[in-house]
């Protein structure tokens, strides 16, 4: 029996909206989803075709006769069968991950230490202790009560449209100073309680069947994209806003001799966000249109339940503590940027030393100190809750933090970006502002933005160069583009977050992914050689 046939006779079961978030999971078989015929006949060929072309493909590639190093070889077909496995999910997507790692050991691409060793990134840490204050804010209603909160907003709470459009603003608006990581890991909780709320007033309306399944909502979509792409693009705005901005600024400064202050890389940044702010919220809500336009009596709903809701209780209150403590602390290195500096050594301590790894932990380890009752020794998470967050969702990206530390430690990724150039024979400002764009989008779908930066700008400096042009444009171009990869979850910790909500299909992040990545790539190389212009003056 299909998720979508029934017994004869048999009641048709009504949906719990709520265990269905707390139960969500990166990856569910087809039978654990809801689906219409044609939905599971698409999935079926698409999984059963992914299971013989990923080998196919990688087995293809590596007998190629391609004039590179036999590690960088390997690499490359390894990493194509994973993107396939990636794509079309014949296996969990973190299984496909594991594979492929699995696949560099074993055909000596690495030894398994030097293989394993970029899974212990600060990175991974994060996901782990913010899914855990996720989960205790979904337990105790905290998550509902701040969904309500937003619901509550006369401009906000009747339209679907315009909840989608303030989160996004909000996400871009914090990832300005915050890690982009922590922005999307403190409003996930936020975003599903939104979902969440949307899904039961469309059950309670009966606007959809009564065993549907909320998890697969277009507006669930489009909120959880949303938050993940308005970070990216909100962490453009200052150069403390994600890592590849302080790394692409650095090595222009040390090429060029511009400095580029934080100012001055506002005034540049602002009206290209507001642009890509504009056009991502065009697409999201074109690509995944929510079923309902207008949330009809949402006003009532919302009074009601925050009446049911009550006082604050006692877990809710150490779960706000809990939360509010580890934000203050992903903070607080961004306003010691803003006052002292990014180059003081006050802030060079107060970074290194308050990782935005190790602070969620620590704020996810207070859950666990908080009591709720002291007589009884109950506190506000048992490890039992702790241990249902989405664990495929962090073995998923330490893979992918892997595949790009090795992109850059074999040299595949300057291989590919120098072959490309000179292939290619750039020889303007215009032409390698292109090349920069597309490769950094390229090289950070398949890697953390992060590591693009640090392997895409110290490429296109010695290019331009070589050129004889002024390199200023085309890296910082370069720069902003790394922070871009939508398609993938393994593209940027904000993407992984959101997949590991089990609201976002794959299918349709790669659909919006793609879409956005064509209108940022755009944007980026209309827009930015004109607002250097403006603000900087020419700079050849």
């Amino acid at each position: 029996m299909t998720a979508t046939e029934r017994a004869p006779g048999q009641q048709t079961k009504r949906t719990d909206v709520e265990a269905a978030f707390r139960g969500s999971a990166t990856y569910r078989s087809l039978g654990e989803q809801t689906l219409s015929p044609a939905e599971e006949r698409f999935e079926k060929g698409r999984r059963t075709v992914g299971l013989f072309l990923a080998p196919v493909v990688t087995i293809v590639f590596a007998l190629l006769p391609v004039d590179l190093p036999r590690a960088q070889h390997l690499l490359a077909a390894i990493l194509l069968g994973v993107i396939v496995l990636w794509i079309t999910e014949p296996v969990p997507i973190p299984v496909g991950g594991l594979i492929g790692i699995g696949a560099i050991v074993v055909l000596g691409v690495v030894p398994a230490d030097d293989a394993l060793a970029p899974f212990g990134s600060t990175t991974v840490f994060t996901f782990i202790g913010a899914f855990i204050l996720a989960m205790a804010m979904l337990k105790h209603g905290l998550a509902r009560r701040f969904a309500m909160f937003v619901l509550s907003l006369k401009w906000v709470g009747t339209s679907t449209y315009r909840v989608v459009i303030a989160f996004g603003a909000i996400t871009a608006l914090l990832s300005a100073f915050v890690s982009n990581t922590a922005t999307v890991a403190m409003l996930l909780p936020t975003a599903l309680g939104i979902i969440a709320v949307i899904a039961k007033l469309l059950q309670d309306k009966d606007l959809v069947k009564p065993d549907f399944d909320p998890l697969r909502l277009r507006v669930g979509v489009a909120v959880m994209l949303m938050l993940a792409y308005g970070a990216s693009v909100g962490g453009l705005l200052t150069p403390v806003g994600t890592p590849p901005n302080l790394i692409g600024r650095g090595l222009i400064e040390e090429a060029t001799g511009e400095r580029i202050g934080f100012l001055d890389w506002m005034l540049m940044a602002a009206p290209i966000c507001l642009l890509m702010f504009v056009a991502l919220a065009a697409v999201l809500l074109l690509l995944n249109k929510p079923e309902i336009r207008r949330i009809e009596g949402v006003s009532e709903y919302v009074q009601k339940e925050r009446s049911e809701l009550g006082t604050f209780s006692r877990a809710e209150k150490n779960t706000l503590i809990a939360f509010s403590i580890t934000v203050a602390c992903w903070i607080f290195p961004g306003v010691i940027a803003l006052t002292a500096g990014t180059e003081s050594d006050l802030y060079a301590t107060i970074s290194d030393r308050m990782d935005e790894g190790i602070i969620a932990v620590l704020g996810a380890s207070l859950l666990f100190l908080l009591p709720t009752d002291w007589k009884a020794r109950e506190f506000t998470l048992n490890w039992s809750d702790a241990a249902k967050i989405d664990w495929g969702t962090i073995l998923l990206f330490g893979t992918g933090i892997i595949f790009g530390s090795l992109l850059a430690s074999t040299g595949l990724a300057e291989t590919i970006g120098e072959a490309s150039a000179e292939s290619l024979g750039l020889t303007s400002t215009f032409a390698i502002t292109i090349f920069a764009v597309i490769l950094a989008i390229i090289i950070s779908e398949t890697t953390s933005n992060t590591a693009s930066a640090a392997v895409v700008v110290p490429i296109i400096i010695p290019v331009a160069m070589a050129a004889g042009i002024n390199p200023f444009v085309p890296a910082l171009a370069a720069t902003f583009a790394a922070s871009f990869g939508f398609m993938l979850p393994v593209s940027t910790p904000q993407n992984a977050i959101a997949y590991g909500s089990g609201v976002v299909p794959i299918t349709k992040m790669i659909r919006s992914g793609f879409s956005f990545d064509i209108l940022g790539a755009l944007l980026i190389v209309v827009l930015l050689p004109v607002m250097v212009d403006l603000v900087l003056g020419s700079v050849g």
